[in-house]
């Protein structure tokens, strides 16, 4: 049966704006809470995002109109992980569902004035929780234009990449328990920076990112073929991996990242799936050499996603953009990740994120951190009213958004914003 839950034809009865990041044709998936005084003991529960309101997917399949194979009750939890454990054939079915119920001319819920009042919650009438319960975190290092610029700051231009980068996906297993979600604060890092020096971080950045959720996993020891990746991936968010640059400097050799990258990663609220993002699937960068056949992927993995980073300082009345960058330039795909990261072995699990690293693009305005952007401070980034940035400052607030240009629609990620606060005090701290 053909998906037509992309068609650019569909419209919903739910109001919504043409440059809406929730069209029908998106559907993203967050889990959430209704607020209010008469609703303080109000479970978590999974929801779609359909314009500028959210529909309540456990309150659905308790009326009947939402069926899940293999998973009664799968919505009523306060997590994704159960629903994506059940595996492609159940996210497309209870998609085609929810498609179907949300269409203008589709009276069973357009005309239950009961429950769309049980089932449909105004944004403004939610509080939005982390989606996903995440086991592990993986995030890679796969555009090649981020990894030269740093080669290039780190070891010059002739030595720019690595003699693996070409040949494999980079990556480092990040911490968990430190993900956090879109609206988050961030707490400047304390660490030691170089020649054993102790302090707040004065080198604080931002990472424009995006990552994905695993949905059945696999057992260990038995890897997931490039070919299966579709039946693995449920579905993409925005990531900024906060980073303290000085911190890294002084630790990352012999092993990678530590302190300087565990004590915050956002994410944004709503996982957009796969399957939305079908229609906009395209050719990826050529891959020279050619890589090893364990990574080589039948189809385009390359996604057609704009990308942006604002800032907004404590003075500023409007946040300014100052990154614009797209997922197509990634070099090694989110297939090809998931495949190398596997090969091994390595069992994935339901819930497990994997990161793509900074997306950074050919042209000076596409490169995703303030390190490239300012090239190490070198080249301090002009803001309105006089003010220049070279790392992040306390007070500043960075917003990171992702969208998906179709004909008369777009499929939006939302966003993944923190706002640095400053570094706490251990004398205060202690007492």
């Amino acid at each position: 049966m053909p998906d037509t839950t992309t068609d650019s034809g569909l419209r919903s009865f739910v109001a919504t704006a043409a440059d809406s990041d929730f069209p029908i044709q998106n559907l993203p998936y967050g889990v959430f809470r209704p607020i209010g005084a008469q609703l303080a003991n109000a479970k978590p529960r999974v929801g779609v995002a359909i314009g500028d309101e959210v529909l309540d997917l456990a309150a659905l399949e308790r009326s009947g109109l939402l069926t899940v194979a293999g998973g009664e009750n799968v919505f009523a939890h306060g997590s994704l992980n159960a629903f994506m454990a059940l595996g492609r054939s159940a996210w497309q079915s209870v998609r085609q569902q929810i498609s179907g119920l949300l269409r203008h001319d589709e009276p069973r819920l357009r005309d239950d004035s009961t429950l769309r009042q049980a089932a449909l919650f105004p944004r403004e009438a939610v509080e939005l929780l982390l989606p996903v319960e995440i086991g592990d975190y993986t995030d890679f290092y796969s555009s090649r234009e981020h990894a030269t610029n740093v080669g290039k700051m780190l070891r010059g231009a002739d030595n720019a990449l690595q003699p693996n980068w070409l040949h494999l996906p980079v990556a480092y297993h990040g911490r968990t328990s430190s993900i956090v979600l879109d609206g988050s604060p961030v707490r400047r890092p304390l660490g030691q920076t170089e020649g054993g020096k102790f302090g707040p971080t004065r080198a604080l950045d931002f990472e424009l990112e995006m990552g994905f959720f695993i949905g059945p996993g696999n057992a260990l020891g038995r890897p997931v073929p490039i070919a299966a990746a579709a039946e693995q991936i449920f579905g993409l968010v925005l990531v900024n991996d906060w980073s303290a640059r000085d911190i890294q400097r002084w630790e990352y050799v012999p092993l990678g990242p530590f302190l300087a990258k565990n004590f915050a990663t956002t994410i944004s609220p709503w996982v957009v799936p796969l399957a939305a993002l079908e229609p906009f699937r395209i050719a990826g960068p050529a891959q020279d050499p050619v890589p090893l056949p364990y990574l080589q992927a039948a189809g385009n993995w390359a996604f057609d996603i704009e990308l942006e980073v604002q800032l907004q300082t404590p003075e500023m009345p409007v946040a300014e953009t100052i990154v614009r960058s797209n997922f197509r330039h990634l070099h090694w795909t989110i297939a090809q990740q998931l495949a190398h990261h596997t090969i091994n072995g390595c069992n994935m699990r339901p819930g497990d994120l994997l990161a793509s690293g900074t997306v950074s693009g050919p042209e000076p305005e596409s490169r995703g951190c303030l390190l490239e952007r300012t090239w190490r401070g070198e080249q301090p980034l002009e803001l309105p009213g006089g003010r220049q940035r070279t790392f992040l400052q306390d007070g500043d607030t960075v917003i990171l958004r992702g969208w998906c240009q179709g004909d008369g629609y777009r499929i939006g990620f939302g966003e993944a914003r923190g706002t640095v606060l400053p570094a706490i005090d251990l004398a205060s701290a202690a007492g």
